[in-house]
């Protein structure tokens, strides 16, 4: 059993700490990543079609939309973890979340597409943080111009989608 420990505050930026510190210190990251799919997936499963399209505020996401979002980041995130954690000293480059929600059509597909895609992007994110090496989890990189831990990397994909989960219970259902 690979030990992981929460990543030191040099292991990324202060644009993720909120997300670094949703990961409680006694969670094993990668049973907090395999427990968010079962979970995500009930409670994403819940939510009528009807309702996909609604936003709580005019500029704000739809719920679809949102799902998207986790699906797109996720596999950002992801894949900054595969180049770090395979030794990629390449600098990686930012994205805008903003611009590839409205390019994402997800306004255009089901909910329920988009939360199987979703379980698929986390089947994928799981898989790869499972069968990392030991020494990979330690490996650092840069993104978007800033020093990143594939640990690092690990808490901030639970923690996103811990952040997500908090908002839609408290701005996106009734």
């Amino acid at each position: 059993m690979i030990t992981r420990t929460r990543p030191g505050a040099g292991e990324y930026s202060a644009a993720f700490a909120g997300y670094v510190r949703r990961i409680a210190e006694d969670e094993d990251i990668v049973a907090v990543l395999v427990a968010q799919l079962d979970q995500v997936l009930a409670r994403l499963g819940r939510i009528p079609e009807t309702r996909g399209a609604y936003r709580y505020a005019p500029d704000k996401w739809s719920i679809k939309e949102m799902v998207g979002h986790l699906c797109d980041t996720e596999r950002v995130f992801a894949y900054r973890a595969l180049r770090i954690g395979r030794g990629d000293s390449t600098p990686l480059p930012s994205f805008d979340d903003q611009a590839y929600v409205a390019e994402s059509g997800a306004g255009d597909r089901t909910l329920a597409d988009l939360v199987a895609e979703w379980g698929d992007t986390r089947r994928a994110t799981i898989s790869l943080f499972r069968n990392l090496p030991a020494e990979a989890w330690d490996r650092r990189g840069t993104a978007s111009d800033q020093p990143i831990s594939v640990r690092a990397l690990a808490y901030v994909v639970a923690g996103h989608l811990r952040h997500h989960l908090q908002t839609l219970e408290e701005r996106y259902t009734e």
